[in-house]
């Protein structure tokens, strides 16, 4: 049984080297609307927050075992009362006018190590660049939104660099993920001194491979640092 009043919505980063990504769905039951929305179901009864977040999005997307954290709850009166959702509410809710409070969680994902794909009422999924995410149903730009703040915050704990990039990475890719995150541009020899100087990350005697320019040094996350 679910509960009609309770729901998680899920925002899914994902960084694809220039970008930060977010991952959405387009909705099933919506006539000729094309309306798309951030993963997110009601609440079972027998299960707690935690394990909603992660059955929604094993549901909606097939993702499953990612690092998941609050971001936020949402209870505007009205955030479900937009003309251009009722379709999908009539469709797929018991009660379409029943007031729903979502609680929000954010998951980072490294994006070449899922391949998302929809199911239940998601007719598609797919990843959209951050700053530039269509219109989306209910209050879900907001959340997205929201989600965005708290991962900028976070940002300095090496956690979201470890989940985002590759095991093994070079200063560049730690920029440009900066970068994205905080949609801001910096200076590449400031960067890199602070790096290590701060010693985020620890170097590796490896160099990138199959590149057409000069070879970057290779490094890793400190894991002793970071509480990894």
């Amino acid at each position: 049984m679910i509960n009609p009043n309770i729901s998680v919505d899920c925002v899914v980063f994902g960084f694809d080297g220039q970008n930060l990504n977010v991952l959405l769905i387009e909705q099933k039951d919506v006539g000729q609307l094309r309306r798309f929305a951030l993963p997110g179901d009601h609440l079972e009864e027998d299960e707690d927050l935690d394990q909603a977040a992660a059955r929604v999005l094993k549901e909606l997307t097939s993702l499953s075992g990612l690092y998941l954290k609050q971001s936020g709850a949402f209870g505007d009166p009205n955030r479900v009362k937009n003309i251009k959702d009722l379709p999908w509410l009539e469709s797929n809710r018991s009660d379409p006018q029943a007031r729903v409070i979502t609680i929000a969680y954010y998951a980072l994902v490294k994006m070449e190590d899922f391949n998302p794909s929809a199911s239940s009422f998601a007719a598609r999924v797919f990843w959209h660049d951050v700053n530039s995410i269509p219109e989306l149903a209910f209050d879900h730009d907001e959340i997205v939104q929201a989600a965005l703040l708290v991962l900028r915050r976070e940002l300095s704990e090496l956690r979201v660099g470890h989940e985002l990039l590759p095991d093994k990475f070079t200063l560049s890719q730690v920029q440009a993920l900066h970068e994205a995150i905080l949609n801001s541009s910096f200076d590449k020899r400031n960067f890199r001194k602070k790096a290590l100087n701060d010693q985020w990350v620890l170097p590796l005697e490896e160099k990138q491979t199959g590149v057409l320019h000069k070879p970057a040094r290779l490094y890793t996350w400190n894991k002793s640092r970071a509480g990894l």
